[in-house]
């Protein structure tokens, strides 16, 4: 055995207050699953195929079935995916204007295969407009490879960034700034994650959400600031001191933090965190509210969730926040009819 100090580098930790992947030497894995299916009807759904025949366009992913990973070891990163897709397209033949539809399978979608190996079958409901099968086959095949490759690159960078910790030597630099992919700008829940680190020891992700109430922008600002509304669509006691530097605290202590910035009617900025995550870590969260006449828009924007916790976050606004509120919200338009 060797002695203390004398050990391979690799797995010294001593020097690590969190003891995490020092020089990136364990295995690490990150569950891309959710990630991924959110990627792909993004760069799937959508995609327009015009030729001289006519003008074909995809639309829903209709099945998706599988899983992804990302494994982390010696500092390299290893991918494992496995996918079997079925899309949905519509077109119309340019001549005599009929309309026709089909569907696009992808039945294995996998690293084990090459993008321009992989299987990808073109169908047309019964009918006329084989013209239009024959685009889709071939132009619509192209542009589907094309949205399968632009899926993996995003996957072998954007979802990775924070997997490859900085190593011993790089401890002590500054730490690294926020990371934000480049292309299309995020969109709601099916965006793209703008991923980041927090120092060396959180790599985090950018939520991004909107939601439209049935309610004029002050009342949506009340139920955040209002104790006795956060107690009614929460369902729990709360602590609320809308003012800045005010705690915050909700769901019998599950959410907590403190209110940052408040413009009332427009905006709120909070310091957010769920029990669940490291110990003092928060999120920054802004709430922006727009007048939509009788309605009003709602932008949820949350930076610093840490990436094992993004998912739950995402539904903790949906289901605790957003659907608790759209209820309350009726309860209060109900009673007053």
């Amino acid at each position: 055995m060797a002695k203390w100090g004398q050990g391979d580098p690799r797995w010294i930790v001593e020097e690590r207050a969190d003891a995490t992947n020092v020089n990136n030497w364990h295995w690490t894995e990150r569950d891309a699953t959710s990630w991924s299916k959110r990627k792909l009807k993004e760069v799937l759904e959508g995609l327009v195929v015009e030729g001289e025949a006519g003008r074909c366009e995809i639309g829903d992913l209709k099945h998706v079935e599988g899983e992804a990973s990302c494994n982390s070891r010696k500092g390299k990163l290893i991918f494992f995916y496995e996918w079997n897709l079925r899309l949905s397209w519509k077109g119309t033949v340019k001549e005599s204007g009929e309309k026709h539809k089909g569907s696009v399978e992808i039945p294995n979608l996998s690293e084990e295969n090459e993008v321009d190996d992989t299987e990808i079958n073109v169908s047309k409901k019964k009918g006329e407009g084989d013209v239009l099968k024959e685009l889709m086959r071939t132009e619509g095949t192209t542009k589907v490879r094309e949205a399968l490759r632009d899926y993996l690159k995003a996957l072998k960078t954007e979802f990775t960034l924070g997997m490859i910790l900085p190593t011993k030597a790089a401890v002590g630099q500054e730490p690294a700034t926020e990371r934000k992919p480049s292309g299309s700008p995020v969109q709601d829940s099916v965006t793209p994650q703008a991923l980041d680190m927090v120092g060396v020891k959180i790599p985090t992700v950018r939520i991004h959400m909107r939601e439209v109430f049935n309610s004029p922008a002050d009342e949506l600002y009340s139920i955040f600031t209002k104790k006795e509304l956060v107690q009614k669509f929460s369902k729990c006691p709360a602590v609320i001191e809308a003012e800045k530097g005010g705690k915050l605290q909700m769901f019998e202590g599950c959410v907590s933090g403190e209110y940052t910035e408040l413009v009332p009617s427009q905006r709120l900025v909070l310091k957010w965190r769920c029990r669940s995550w490291p110990e003092e870590h928060y999120a920054t969260v802004a709430l922006t509210f727009q007048d939509l006449a009788a309605q009003s828009e709602l932008e949820l924007e949350c930076k610093g969730v840490p990436v094992s916790h993004e998912e739950s976050t995402r539904q903790c606004w949906k289901k605790q926040y957003f659907e608790e509120i759209h209820l309350l919200l009726q309860q209060s338009k109900d009673s007053m009819e």
